[in-house]
C-alpha cells in the first residue's frame, strides 16, 4: 500500500505543481476563448489544463517503475501504449482547445488513440455471460474495444460543463476501480491486478491535483485535452484486466471459499465497473444524442440541456450541482464495488437506497423551496387584499 500512496502523493502534486505554469501558457498561446451561449462561466478561462494532467499522469508512471514492489507491473508494454495514446490525444486536444476542431477529424483522433492501444495489447479478449464466457476473435475484440474506447472519451467530455465536474467524476471513478483491483491483487492474489489498481490510483491523483485549481470559481479548464485523456485512460484500465486476468480462474477461487471479492460478480465486474462508474456521464451522453436526433440536429450540436444544466435550472448553485453529481457518482460506483467485495448484498443495496433517497431529496430541495415561497408570497397577497378591502 506505501506503494500505490507514494504514487498518488507524486501524480497529486505534480499535476498540482504544473497547472499554474500551463494556465499562463495557455493564456500566452492565446487559448482562452470567448465564453459561448451554453457555457455557465461569465468570464473566459484559459484551457489546456489537460497537459497538466498528462504530464502529472507520465511522471508518477515513471516514477512507479522505479519502486520496488511496483516493477513487476511493467512487464507489459501496456504502460508504454497508455504513454503514447495519451500523448496522441493530448496533441488533438490541444488544437481543438486552441483553434477548434470538426466532430469527424477529432473522432478520427480518438480512433487513432484507441487503435494505438489495441495494437499494443490493451484489449478486451472475452466477455462474460450467464453461465459461460465468451472468447473474443482479435478483430471482434479489437473492434469492441475501440468502440469502448470512443464511448467512454466523448462520455467524459460530455460531463465536462461545470467547473470541476469531469475531474471529480472520474476521481470517484477511479477510486472505486483502485478499491476493487487492490482487494483483488492484494487479498486474493492475482497479481495482475496490480496493474489497473496502479493506474487507478494514478489516475485519482492526477484528478485531485488538478481539481485544486478547476473546482468553483475554476482558474483554469482542462479543455477537450484533459476530458478526452481522462476518458482514455479511464476505460483503459479495466480493457487491459481483462487482457490478463482469467476469468475461469476467477471464478473457480471464488468458488473454492476464497473471501473478499464475491465470486458471483468477480467475472463480471471487471466489464461492468466502468459502465457504472461513468453511469451518470454515459446517461447523459445517450440522452444527449437521442434529444438532437429527435430535433433535426446533428448529435455533435451543443445545447443547453444536459445533466447538470437542468440541475442549475431547478435552482442549485453551481457548486451544489457539482457536489450533487459527485455524489450520484459515489453511490453508482461504491454501491457496485462493494456487491463485489462485501457477501452482504441486501444491507448493501439498503445502505445505498437510503443514500440515495437522500440525494434525491437534495435534489429537488431548491424546488420544494420555491413552491413554498410562491405560496408564502400568494397568502402574503391575500391577506394585503382582505385589509384594503376592510
Amino acid at each position: 500500500m506505501r506503494e500505490y500512496a507514494l504514487t498518488f502523493v507524486i501524480a497529486v502534486a505534480v499535476t498540482y505543481l504544473l497547472t499554474p505554469f500551463v494556465r499562463r501558457a495557455a493564456i500566452t498561446f492565446g487559448a482562452v476563448p470567448p465564453v459561448r451561449d451554453r457555457d455557465v462561466h461569465s468570464e473566459p478561462i484559459p484551457r489546456l489544463g489537460g497537459i497538466a494532467i498528462y504530464g502529472g499522469f507520465a511522471a508518477a508512471l515513471l516514477i512507479s517503475a522505479k519502486l520496488p514492489h511496483l516493477q513487476e507491473v511493467f512487464v507489459y508494454n501496456t504502460w508504454m501504449a497508455l504513454l503514447l495514446a495519451g500523448g496522441l490525444i493530448t496533441v488533438i486536444g490541444i488544437v481543438d482547445d486552441r483553434w477548434g476542431m470538426g466532430p469527424i477529424p477529432k473522432l478520427a483522433g480518438q480512433v487513432a488513440a484507441a487503435g494505438i492501444l489495441v495494437s499494443m495489447g490493451v484489449q478486451l479478449l472475452w466477455l462474460p455471460l450467464p453461465g459461460t464466457t465468451l472468447s473474443l476473435g482479435p478483430w471482434l475484440g479489437a473492434l469492441i474495444s475501440v468502440l469502448l474506447i470512443v464511448v467512454t472519451i466523448n462520455a467524459v467530455n460530455f460531463a465536462d460543463g461545470l467547473d470541476g465536474l469531469a475531474a471529480g467524476i472520474v476521481a470517484i471513478s477511479a477510486f472505486a476501480f483502485f478499491a476493487y483491483y487492490y482487494v483483488a491483487a492484494v487479498d486474493q492474489g492475482f497479481e495482475r491486478q496490480s496493474y489497473p489498481a496502479m493506474i487507478a490510483i494514478i489516475l485519482a491523483g492526477v484528478c485531485i491535483g488538478f481539481l485544486l485549481h478547476n473546482f468553483n470559481p475554476a482558474r483554469v479548464f482542462m479543455g477537450d485535452t484533459g476530458s478526452m485523456l481522462l476518458g482514455l485512460l479511464l476505460t483503459s484500465i479495466t480493457i487491459t484486466v481483462t487482457g490478463q486476468f482469467d476469468a475461469n480462474t476467477a471464478a473457480n477461487s471464488g468458488q473454492d471459499g476464497a473471501v473478499g471479492v464475491h465470486h458471483g460478480l468477480v467475472v463480471f465486474l471487471p466489464v461492468l465497473l466502468p459502465l457504472l462508474v461513468i453511469a451518470l456521464p454515459l446517461a447523459d451522453l445517450v440522452l444527449a444524442v437521442v434529444r438532437r436526433t429527435l430535433a433535426g440536429k446533428s448529435p455533435f450540436a451543443p445545447d443547453k440541456k444536459h445533466l447538470h444544466h437542468r440541475l442549475l435550472e431547478l435552482g442549485h448553485s453551481h457548486a451544489r450541482a457539482v457536489l450533487l453529481m459527485y455524489l450520484w457518482a459515489a453511490i453508482i460506483a461504491f454501491a457496485s464495488v462493494s456487491l463485489a467485495v462485501f457477501d452482504q448484498p441486501v444491507m448493501i443495496l439498503t445502505v445505498t437506497t437510503l443514500v440515495a433517497l437522500c440525494a434525491v431529496g437534495l435534489i429537488t430541495l431548491p424546488r420544494l423551496r420555491r413552491r413554498r415561497r410562491r405560496q408564502q408570497a400568494r397568502s402574503s397577497t391575500k391577506d394585503h387584499i382582505s385589509v384594503a378591502r376592510e
